[in-house]
């Protein structure tokens, strides 16, 4: 059965805050990736024509065009399944309706929110309202 995130009689998947803050980065498309962020325990690298975008832990330098430090970040507890529908729908919801924005990524097995570092407890709250889980 899918997960359907509006179906209250289903689990809602548990989060885990990461350690530290992250750092949201914006290079030029061509730019060279930095080999001390692929050493992270955690960083997220996507290249397009347009862009290099780079997550990683703050404390790395890393020499791009556009920063936006101080984020936090949250991992939906995985393996998920591919036919899992809503998930990232229903974290996106209780957090816009508290008024917090996010910065999604997603990996093979599972979805990863960005919150702005002063943002976390009451995304946090948020997502403990709806009935999500929410682990140190």
């Amino acid at each position: 059965m899918a997960y359907n995130y509006k179906n209250t009689t289903m689990p809602k998947p548990t989060l885990t805050i990461l350690a530290g803050t992250f750092t949201i980065h914006r290079l030029a498309a061509q730019a060279d990736i930095p080999q001390e962020v692929t050493r992270a325990g955690f960083f997220a690298i996507t290249r397009t024509d347009e862009e290099l975008s780079i997550v990683a832990p703050a404390r790395i330098a890393v020499p791009s065009e556009r920063s936006d430090p101080g984020w936090a970040c949250l991992k939906v507890d995985g393996p998920l399944d591919f036919s899992l529908v809503g998930i990232l729908s229903g974290l996106s919801t209780a957090l816009a309706e508290a008024g917090i924005s996010l910065f999604a990524l997603s990996t093979f097995d599972t979805d990863y929110i960005l919150v702005k570092a002063e943002k976390l407890a009451g995304a946090c709250q948020a997502l403990k309202a709806r009935g999500y889980e929410v682990h140190e």
